[in-house]
């Protein structure tokens, strides 16, 4: 019995050290909020759609280089990656979204030294709790898309360019990693790497008399290596289409510079920026505001410069949308962390020490900032309390979609109520455990906890599933599965689903007479019932119908 206690005594002392170990503790916070979900998955109709299909289109035809037909206005860095996946795990959803989810994992553990370089363990730590729990960045780190591993790539460059700074010695060695990032950058994002890379040259211009980065060979070396792959594939692509390869790619770049989307203007990103990262946009601000006035040696232009600069290209880039800020979010947390530290300060502060303040301050700024947790505490008291009356009314609605919003506001609200709570046990009922720490973590447990029940309701994960229900039937699946379906007048946005969930292809029709007779084929569903060549409809799908051919 006391060796099986010594045995128990030394396992668990084991574990906490582990535990303690930022990595491993980074890693116990975010894979739960990676891996949470309903057990069922379905992409996204345009987007995910979009990449997933492609990838199976390169492996389905072995031609690595543009299995379309045709040149493509997109670099292929994301393509191949997915390709890969699809190879060793097989084709489904969870392989074609298993790059981002690794992305993202590498993102936090590099973004963590990042943030020990500028801020120290402590805030670099929770710096990369509040980034695993932006609702954008997570989101995208669940999706199949580009955007996480070049942010990896982004992170990867600026790490090594600290590092070249704080050890000389390898210098040369960090300099061309940070190159090779950017040239590996344009293989995954083509054109767009060039935005964080515009956005480094405060840093990399104003301190230059200290590192002299910009004057080392190696990290153009590094750069023209990593641009090693993306010249490959525009060589096998111009041998095949010639001049059209370098045009489509400048031509989407264009296109995507010329046109508002979706209405999005210029302003977009002060309001969509605080609604896909609330509430960390706010905390920002205010970290924002605390490294204006104590500037950070060293790293200020890449702290407070490098996302003021992405921030102002992002807006006056024509194309708006909410995931090309997504390099934005790195930054966000760093500066939240600021804040909340700075918050987390005022908050420590004793009830006497508080009480004697209220005698000789006569500024009310200066009033306001004493009181600012409190206030805040108060606020999203408040705020809860709301959520949770509009959650038990919405509970009451018989819509499921309805019901399953209801209850992610139900456990935010319920989580944030902890907020005034904790303030008030230690300022009111004498509780001097509270620490700003129980403080802070009722921020960030009750967004993980929300995030975890939106993955494991399908909010991050299960975007179709009328799709995924209708393929799973199993009258459809036997015919999919050892049949080849035409496509006749069903090529949409929502059709690159149809692309990717069908798994033997037959040939793409313009017309249903074309198609042989008892072959199978998706069409879009008639206006109309008539039939000039005679079919049955074997099932319908949103716009679409999986049809038979009749004699």
């Amino acid at each position: 019995m006391l060796y099986k206690q010594q045995l128990f005594r030394a396992v668990w002392q084991q574990t906490h050290r582990l535990v303690q170990f930022p990595y491993c503790s980074l890693l116990i916070w975010m894979l739960p909020l990676l891996l949470c979900s309903s057990g069922e998955s379905s992409l996204i109709a345009h987007d995910e759609g979009l990449y997933a299909w492609r990838s199976r289109q390169m492996l389905d035809l072995g031609d690595w280089v543009a299995p379309w037909g045709h040149a493509h206005h997109k670099t292929p860095g994301i393509y191949w990656l997915i390709a890969i996946t699809y190879k060793l795990f097989g084709t489904s959803e969870a392989s074609a979204r298993l790059p981002s989810m690794i992305a993202g994992i590498f993102s936090l553990l590099i973004f963590y030294e990042i943030g020990n370089i500028f801020l120290g363990k402590k805030l670099a730590w929770l710096a990369a709790a509040i980034l695993s729990v932006e609702f954008l960045w997570l989101q995208s780190c669940r999706m199949v898309s580009p955007d996480v591993p070049m942010i990896m790539l982004v992170l990867l460059a600026i790490l090594s360019l600290l590092k070249a700074e704080i050890y000389p010695k390898y210098s040369s060695i960090w300099i061309f990693i940070g190159g090779l990032s950017f040239g590996l950058g344009f293989l995954v994002r083509s054109f767009m790497i060039f935005l964080p890379m515009i956005a480094l040259l405060p840093y990399l211009i104003g301190e230059h008399r200290r590192h002299r980065h910009l004057a080392k060979p190696m990290l153009y070396l590094g750069f023209a290596i990593g641009l090693i792959p993306t010249l490959i594939w525009l060589w096998f692509s111009w041998w095949r289409y010639g001049n059209l390869t370098f045009g489509e790619l400048f031509q989407f770049v264009w296109d995507l510079n010329s046109e508002e989307r979706n209405h999005n203007g210029i302003l977009f990103y002060l309001w969509n920026l605080p609604l896909k990262s609330f509430p960390w946009f706010f905390f920002s601000l205010l970290g924002l505001g605390v490294t204006i006035y104590r500037p950070l040696p060293r790293y200020q232009l890449i702290l407070v410069g490098f996302p003021l600069v992405l921030f102002a290209e992002l807006s006056l880039f024509s194309t708006r949308l909410p995931h090309y800020a997504l390099c934005l979010y790195p930054f966000i947390a760093l500066l939240a962390s600021v804040g909340l530290e700075w918050l987390g300060k005022i908050y420590d502060m004793g009830f006497i020490q508080r009480k004697e303040q209220r005698k000789v301050l006569s500024s009310f700024v200066i009033s306001a900032k004493a009181n600012l947790p409190r206030n805040l505490s108060y606020g999203f008291g408040l705020f809860s309390v709301v959520l949770l009356l509009a959650s038990i009314i919405a509970l009451t609605s018989l819509d499921a979609y309805i019901s399953k919003y209801a209850t992610l506001a139900f456990a935010l609200g319920l989580g944030w109520l902890t907020l005034p709570l904790v303030w008030m046990g230690r300022y009111h009922f004498g509780q001097k455990f509270l620490s700003s720490r129980y403080w802070v973590a009722s921020w960030l447990i009750p967004c993980w906890l929300t995030l975890a029940l939106a993955g494991s309701l399908g909010f991050l994960g299960d975007y179709n599933p009328e799709f995924r229900v209708f393929f799973q039937q199993k009258a459809i699946a036997s015919i999919l599965q050892s049949h080849p379906v035409y496509f006749a007048q069903a090529d949409d946005k929502n059709s690159i689903l149809l692309n990717f969930y069908t798994p033997i292809h037959g040939k793409q029709v313009k017309t249903i007479s074309q198609l042989p007779l008892f072959s199978y084929a998706w069409i879009s569903a008639p206006k109309t019932t008539k039939r000039p060549t005679p079919y049955r409809i074997i099932g319908t799908v949103q716009d679409y119908q999986l049809i038979q051919v009749l004699p």
